[in-house]
């Protein structure tokens, strides 16, 4: 079948049933740059490009679908944030977004310290050479094994999550001889403004110790009497995917309140506060999310506004980007299967991946963005909803979306804003083969992360 054969579904200019989708860009050809890549752009015959490379070519040496990561895209990211707050504050990447070996180094070379929330994750960090007083540890229930591997690493700090984890790591550090640095996790009752799931400063949640009914004050008194532990601050992650400040806002006066009461009570003034990460990324044009430089100067200045006004010292500001940093640079490829239009509703685009790629839309009602990456076409735009492979339903990549009506099995599309929680969160649903992440430099093209294969699926299988 000719692409100019296919049987379109809806236009723009039929009646367009009821969805989360924006209107069609005036032209699909145009690439919206707040979405993608910084080297992310068209060449000549109109083919997606990113690193100077053509996502054909990256197609043919590689495959689909896989995630392409923009190397000098994520490194500007790194220094961005390290020069937005300075030598006097901590960048911790969030690994949990994506973590490898190679990004790892990068972190390293950008200057960047890293936040950990697993046995593995610890692992990858290590091996790769990150300095362990460089690593932070989270994690709501952290097993003996692991916390006994980071308290042998040094590991620059662990965020007790518990009040039996202030008790295990306390004996794990005094059998090993040493004092580790700790912060206390605390929930501060701030609803923030994103997906159930996702928020994590509301009470009723699995992380942190809340601030109601002194439960935080209390935590605070438990590690200060301890010998294996040194107290260094508090800890507050309001929740991911957010762009309205006010959160912070209030996270930050209320924790700087409990750094006064600590003060009152203990007579010491702890010398950090962490404010967590989840500043949101654009995934679509209607996302406006902030530079770093505006999101440093708002979070210093609410800090030492509000210990201003508790007569406490300024404490060291922590913060944890990760989506902020590897969401927008990178992309996911995919190629075209089957197109089924359905009349009156939508066009239904099949693609060579899925939810085991991409579980983001199916738990979390996650909007992206799609385009055509391999030509440029000057067809009526269609409403679109992009489906994987998998024997599901709900196997759903992008919601609602517009692609030109003369889309084709074979045609390449792209999803960007995907280096985030994609790979990380990557499954084998239908025994599916997890992609590979190829880094894209200048030009050159490597695979920092292979494809799974079929031989990696059996030697799980011992039956």
């Amino acid at each position: 079948m000719s692409r100019s054969a296919h049987p379109a579904g809806p236009r723009h200019a039929d009646v367009l049933p009821e969805g989360h989708y924006s209107a069609p860009a005036a032209d699909l050809n145009v690439l919206d740059e707040k979405v993608w890549s910084r080297t992310v752009t068209r060449d000549a015959d109109g083919a997606l490009t990113v690193g100077g490379i053509a996502v054909a070519r990256l197609a043919e040496e590689f495959g689909t679908p896989a995630y392409f990561l923009d190397e000098s895209d994520f490194r500007a990211r790194c220094r961005a944030w390290a020069d937005a707050f300075g030598p006097d504050a901590d960048v911790f990447y969030a690994g949990k977004a994506f973590l490898s070996r190679a990004v790892v180094r990068w972190l390293k070379e950008e200057g960047l310290n890293l936040d950990v929330c697993s046995g593995g994750e610890l692992t990858t960090a290590l091996d790769a050479g990150m300095p362990a007083d460089r690593i932070a540890f989270h994690g709501n229930n952290k097993t003996v094994a692991e916390i006994e591997r980071a308290v042998e690493a040094g590991v620059g700090r662990i965020v007790l999550d518990s009040f039996q984890e202030i008790v295990r790591v306390a004996h794990i550090a005094q059998r090993h001889g040493v004092r580790q640095r700790v912060q206390i996790r605390v929930t501060v009752g701030v609803e923030a403004h994103t997906h159930e799931f996702i928020a994590t400063a509301h009470e009723d949640q699995k992380f942190g110790i809340a601030l109601a009914d002194g439960q935080a004050a209390e935590a605070v008194r438990r590690a200060l009497s301890l010998d294996g532990l040194e107290l260094i601050g508090v800890h507050s992650h309001i929740g991911s995917q957010i762009f309205d400040m006010a959160g912070f806002e209030v996270s930050a006066r209320r924790v700087v309140q409990l750094l006064a009461e600590i003060r009152d009570e203990h007579g010491v003034e702890l010398p950090e506060i962490d404010l967590g990460g989840g500043l949101g990324i654009a995934y679509t044009s209607d996302d406006d999310p902030r530079e770093p430089h505006e999101i440093a100067k708002a979070l210093s200045d609410i800090v030492t506004r509000e210990c201003e006004a508790a007569k406490l010292r300024t404490p060291r500001i922590s913060v944890e980007p990760g989506r902020a940093i590897v969401g927008p640079t990178a992309f996911t490829l995919y190629e075209v299967g089957t197109i089924k239009p359905l009349e009156g509703l939508r066009t239904y685009v099949s693609v060579d991946g899925g939810m085991s790629d991409n579980i983001r839309t199916a738990l979390y009602d996650a909007e992206y963005s799609v385009a055509l990456v391999s030509r440029t076409s000057d067809a009526e735009p269609m409403l679109v909803r992009v489906v994987g492979k998998h024997c599901e339903s709900g196997d759903i990549v992008v919601k609602d979306a517009f692609l030109p009506a003369d889309l084709a099995p074979g045609d390449l599309i792209a999803v960007p804003a995907t280096g985030a929680y994609c790979r990380s969160m990557a499954s084998n649903y239908n025994h599916a083969l997890r992609p590979p992440v190829v880094a894209v430099r200048d030009g050159e093209a490597r695979v920092i992360v292979r494809r799974e294969t079929e031989e990696d699926l059996l030697r799980l299988d011992v039956g």
